[in-house]
This record gives C-alpha cells, sequence and structure tokens, in this order.
C-alpha cells in the first residue's frame, strides 16, 4: 500500500510498540505521506535501508498469525549529523509523534540528538515558520511520561520562544494494553514461521492484532481550530488515570501472576495456561475479584469498565489474549525483573496496597508476590526468611515504620506457607487459595 496522504509522524526508537502500533497504524490509515523514525542501533538503521526502507510485521489474531510489510520508512540515526539535521525537520513538519523507548529516562541525554533536544529543536523551526501543528503521543510505561518530557523539551527552548512553540504542540499520555516483542534468532524465528524485520537479520516483530489504544485528550488553546489526528484508532479520555490503574493493577498484575505461578509449575508459555484450568481459574478469579474489585470500589461511576460487568468483560477478553498461543509468549520473558515488579507502586505489590485501601483481602496476589520473591531468590521458599528481609531493599526506607507494608509483609509471610503446602503437593492443583 503506497503512501498517500499529507501528512508526516515521527517517531522515536524503532522497537516492537513503535514498528507494530505507531507507524504501522499510521502507514495503514492513509493519512501520511512521510514516516519517519528515529534509531540509534546502527545495525538497525543499515538494514532497514538496505530493505528498501521497509520492515515485515507479525500481528498475532486469534487463530493466526499474519505478516505485512510496514514502508517505505525514513529511519535516521540522531548520532549522525546529517541524519540529526533530517529528523529536525521532520519534527517541524510532523503532525504526530511519538516516543517509544525503554523508560521516561531515554528522553534526556547529554548529546545534541537526545529526544528533547530534537522535539525542542523541531518545535521552535515549527513555530518559526508556521508549521502544522503537533501531538506527542507518549508510550512508555509511566503516568506522568507526557508531563515529564514536555518539561524537558521546553527547558531547552529559550524564554521568549516557548508561547509560540507550545501554541504547535500537544504532548499526550496513552495506555497501551497491546502485547508485543521481538524474537530473535533463526532458530526461534524458523521454528515460529515468522518472518524477519528485514532480509538482512534474524529478528522478528511479533505484535498482536488488538489496537484499541488510550490517549490523553488533545487540547490546543481555546478558540484554534479542532486538532483531526491522522491515526484514528485510538480512544481519547479527558482522564487517563484510572485507566493508567487498570491497566497496571489489572492487566500487568494478572500478567505478571501468571508468570510466576506457571513458572513454579514448570509452563514455557503463557499460552500454556490452557492447559492448565486450574492456574487459569486462579488467575482471573485474582484479576476480577482482587484487583478488579478494587478498582471498581475506587473509580465507580468514571466509565462502563468500572463497573462488574464492564470489567468482567475486560477480564474475560485479556485473559483470552494474554494466552493466545500465536504470540509465543514465553514465562520467562513475562516474569523478567522480578524486583521491579515488586516494586512499592508495582504490578503486584501496588495491587494489593489498592486491594487493602478498598477494605479487600488480596490473598491471590499475595501468592503471586512470594512467588516472584522465590523467582528473585529461590532460596526464599527453602529457609526461615521474613518477606521483609527482601522487599524492604526494594521499597526504601520509606515503608520501614508503616502500617500499610505491615499488612503487606503479613499477608505475603501467611502466602509463603502456602506456597510451601502446593509446592508440597507438586505445584498440583492450586484451588482457590
Amino acid at each position: 500500500m503506497p503512501l498517500t496522504g499529507h501528512r508526516t509522524f515521527v517517531g522515536f526508537g524503532f522497537g516492537a510498540i513503535q514498528a507494530g502500533l505507531f507507524l504501522y497504524e499510521a502507514y495503514r490509515s492513509g493519512g501520511f505521506a512521510r514516516l519517519v523514525v528515529a534509531e540509534v542501533v546502527p545495525d538497525s538503521v543499515e538494514r532497514l535501508r538496505r530493505n528498501y526502507d521497509e520492515y515485515s510485521l507479525n500481528i498475532a489474531h486469534a487463530d493466526r498469525v499474519e505478516t505485512t510489510r510496514v514502508g517505505p520508512v525514513e529511519i535516521e540515526n540522531p548520532s549522525v549529523a546529517a541524519d540529526l539535521a533530517r529528523l529536525v525537520d521532520a519534527v517541524a513538519d510532523a503532525q504526530e509523534i511519538s516516543t517509544a523507548v525503554p523508560s521516561v529516562n531515554y528522553y534526556v541525554g547529554s548529546g545534541p540528538g537526545s529526544i528533547h533536544r530534537i522535539l525542542a529543536e523541531g518545535l521552535r523551526k515549527k513555530a518559526a515558520r508556521g508549521g502544522p501543528r503537533a501531538v506527542v503521543y507518549a508510550a512508555e510505561n509511566h503516568n506522568r511520561a507526557a508531563e515529564i518530557l514536555e518539561e524537558a523539551v521546553f527547558y531547552e527552548i529559550p524564554a521568549a520562544e516557548r508561547a509560540a512553540a507550545r501554541r504547535q504542540v500537544c504532548f499526550l499520555n496513552t495506555v497501551i494494553g497491546k502485547m508485543s516483542g521481538v524474537i530473535v534468532g533463526a532458530d526461534e524465528v524458523q521454528a515460529r514461521r515468522l518472518t524477519p524485520i528485514t532480509r538482512l537479520g534474524w529478528h522478528a516483530f511479533l505484535v498482536e492484532s488488538f489496537n484499541r489504544i488510550l490517549v490523553s485528550q488533545v487540547k490546543f488553546p481555546e478558540g484554534d481550530a479542532p486538532f483531526e489526528r491522522g491515526i484514528t484508532a485510538f480512544v481519547e479520555k479527558p482522564d487517563l488515570l484510572p485507566f493508567e490503574e487498570a491497566k497496571l493493577y489489572g492487566h500487568n498484575a494478572a500478567h505478571a501472576l501468571a508468570a510466576y505461578l506457571g513458572e513454579l509449575r514448570g509452563l514455557p508459555t503463557i499460552s500454556d495456561l490452557r492447559q492448565s484450568p486450574d492456574l487459569l481459574a486462579f488467575i482471573r478469579a485474582a484479576f476480577l475479584e482482587e484487583s478488579g474489585a478494587a478498582l471498581i470500589r475506587k473509580h465507580a461511576g468514571k466509565d462502563r469498565l468500572f463497573t462488574p460487568e464492564g470489567f468482567a468483560v475486560y477480564v474475560d477478553d485479556l485473559v483470552e489474549r494474554m494466552t493466545n498461543p500465536h504470540l509465543y509468549d514465553s514465562v520467562a520473558r513475562v516474569g523478567r525483573d522480578p524486583q521491579r515488579k515488586l516494586g512499592w507502586d508495582d504490578r503486584l505489590v501496588g495491587t494489593m496496597r489498592l486491594a487493602i485501601q478498598q477494605n479487600l483481602m488480596p490473598r491471590r496476589f499475595a501468592l503471586g508476590a512470594t512467588a516472584a520473591l522465590v523467582a528473585l531468590d529461590p532460596s526464599f521458599i527453602n529457609v526461615d526468611m521474613p518477606a521483609r528481609d527482601l522487599l524492604e531493599p526494594i521499597w526504601g526506607m520509606k515503608t520501614r515504620e508503616s502500617a500499610e507494608a505491615a499488612k503487606v509483609l503479613s499477608l505475603i509471610d501467611e502466602a509463603k506457607q502456602r506456597l510451601k503446602q502446593w509446592r508440597d503437593s507438586g505445584f498440583q492443583e492450586i484451588g482457590g487459595q
């Protein structure tokens, strides 16, 4: 499909979310004449350029994997001066921009090719030229990503130019419930019958077909003409925080629970849960009755999602999608970095805290947190060690005298005894726990 529109799209980071969501949706919208992406890995830049500026994308549906090609895509390395100049000009011309990098910590770097400096220079040119207004989707998993990026960008713009630049741009937070990844290595790519990103390497993008992405409401100064997004698949919400919490304490929490319990049972992939109906029922109950019930109590009246009927639909859809065998999602990948996932505000402990605050007892997520501690330190299940010894260094001193922390720790210590009983059964039927 040729690029036939009149808009320019610019993305930062050429990973699975950028390639499988933003660039792909811009491409298939038919509204963009140019697709531009910044990437700092020289090999990735070279491979795409030698592949006629096109890449392949594998899309997992419920019943199959579809392969499509996307392009032409202008890929630029911001550490190369000529590429950097083209990126700044592209930002000045762009109507839609996205950042899809590992974390908000990647927004600010020391060199001229830092994301915040490229955006600042591009916005200055946009304002000086009277270029088109733009929205910037901040796709990093942080509920203030857009605000953090905006602050960094405008710090780089001279004070006298800021007002004009601000009229040209709107930074948007996102809630991205799309599962995706990069499959690496010839054996893995061939075994799964995937198409590599380019003909010059053995990396493959694999993303699910889901594309109902939530974004902040676009707000330009009052009196300005309405802004029409070229990527029309995204849904604007006036308040994203409830949905961000549903993503972290619902989707992400249930996904992590599935990984840590699945690992104990020896399941290679998340889809193998379909052959473990007791585990699947346990995860669904935790999702619906602990995190779901807490979210409904906290956000009742804000959206149909936060009703028993709406959340049940959300749970059933996500459980089906998480266990899609065509995603080939490994337990090891989903469960990696247990220390981060056990953070005070993160998906396991954060979900427990949310439930406790809503006067609920998160016993299933306590078992999941205990399983994550075993992933972090396998000796934990075999020795007389309180959860406090492993969790306080992760949480920091601020929780040492916290009654809330004491409640969380008590639940996890109690769950440890249940986990031992489950282990002694050979990780057989888990029951309701």
